[in-house]
């Protein structure tokens, strides 16, 4: 058993992440509805992951925010957001270009009853609001990821400028090192809980699988290989941009892949945000750009969602026997581009940004409690390429300020 153990420990954490993922395949065709009795097993490794959200993002930002200049914060937000923004929108370009090729749903006659109660979409007014939470203990207890960035900032800056005072120089220095070293504190219960990931993703994609269903994934199956050709298209967007920045992407990928893949399996950016700030540091990236670019990334980069939108709008369409002209597909990017941002990073978050959309542009609602068959499937892939997208744009911005000379950390 000791033998066993130390194996385990001693082995790869992308080799066990894949097995674990192939074996949860498996067993989710295999044994079907059965394999609920494994949810507390992923629902354990959600609540670890969820339990370091909190420390990771204050504790990161605060000492990021301490280790540049902060006139250099206003620069590298801009081009965060801009990069957010883009993305997302070429990313619901690519799920028009490949849906109007593949022409998923044509020829389709599903009959279907089925309707779903949609969320109210947050909607950008609000989503900005919440940035400034109405105090610091709710922002933490709702997980509001962009008012804890807030608080983080806020805290960050102030401890800047207290070490740079003469009169609180001191006090500065002594909170900063509490800071620092409940930072690395966090880390090292984070490299603990990495042991436990490929059990709970087993069990996470045993019980996915098991509750979708052969039938199910049958009878939708060419909108969701149609949305995962998309998928890796855009991926293919990504490695061409790493290779522009002259970034190697096998590089890249080595410590990419773990929080991407576990986001496939957990449908949460979110959830996985402790591995991809992980990611991050092990990237080697400036600690005060993402541990910054990341947590915003995790709440209002959904390039998988916005490639999903599209790709559901094609669906519908043909599904319906409706058409799309070029002033709709203009809509779809606008809208899509708009609701993606700001919806949580959750599991059945995309379900909102398509009925936002269709509501939009005319399309049936009745489409959309459709798609909910598949949600899970299709969440996971688009999930991963959400967290992907995050990694390679604060790659791609961290080569930009290291090459900005008047960029320096402290």
């Amino acid at each position: 058993m000791k033998r066993l153990i130390k194996g385990y420990l001693n082995t790869s954490l992308i080799l066990m992440i894949t097995v674990a993922l192939i074996l949860g395949i498996i067993t989710g065709i295999l044994f079907g509805e059965q394999t609920a009795v494994l949810a507390p097993l992923g629902d354990l490794l959600l609540r670890l992951l969820q339990f370091l959200i909190i420390p990771l993002v204050l504790f990161t930002l605060i000492v990021g925010v301490n280790m540049t200049r902060s006139r250099h914060l206003g620069r590298m937000g801009t081009k965060v957001f801009l990069y957010y923004v883009v993305t997302s929108a070429v990313a619901i370009i690519v799920g028009l270009t490949v849906g109007w090729i593949f022409e998923p749903g044509a020829g389709l006659s599903l009959e279907t009853d089925k309707t779903v109660e949609i969320p109210e979409n947050p909607g950008v007014t609000k989503v900005l609001l919440n940035i400034v939470p109405t105090n610091i203990i709710g922002a933490f207890n709702e997980m509001n990821l962009l008012g804890i960035i807030f608080t983080a900032l806020s805290f960050g800056l102030a401890i800047s400028a207290l070490r740079s005072s003469e009169q609180h120089a001191e006090l500065g220095e002594h909170v900063y090192k509490v800071i620092q070293a409940l930072n690395e504190a966090t880390f090292k219960i984070l490299k603990v809980i990495l042991y436990y990931v490929p059990i709970g993703i087993f069990a996470i994609v045993a019980e996915t699988i098991g509750k979708q269903g052969l039938e199910t994934i049958q009878s939708l199956g060419n909108m969701i290989v149609v949305l995962y050709i998309a998928l890796f298209v855009h991926v293919g967007i990504y490695l061409l941009l790493l290779v522009l920045f002259k970034t190697n992407p096998i590089e890249f990928f080595k410590y990419a892949r773990t929080p991407a893949v576990t986001a496939f399996a957990t449908q949460s950016s979110s959830g996985t945000l402790p591995l991809t700030l992980d990611a991050g540091k092990n990237l080697g990236l400036s600690k005060s750009l993402y541990s910054f670019s990341l947590p915003l990334g995790a709440t209002v980069n959904m390039d998988g969602a916005a490639i999903r939108i599209a790709i559901s709008a094609v669906f519908a369409t043909n599904y319906t026997g409706m058409s799309l002209s070029f002033a709709d597909m203009l809509m779809i990017v606008i809208v899509g581009t708009l609701a993606s941002i700001g919806t949580a990073g959750i599991p059945g978050a995309g379900i909102i940004m398509i009925a936002t959309v269709f509501a939009q542009v005319g399309l049936p609602m009745e489409a959309v409690a459709l798609l909910t068959a598949v949600d899970a499937l299709v969440g996971m892939g688009c999930t991963a390429l959400n967290v992907t997208g995050d990694l390679v744009g604060t790659t791609l911005i961290d080569k930009t300020e290291k090459s900005n000379p008047e960029q320096v950390e402290a």
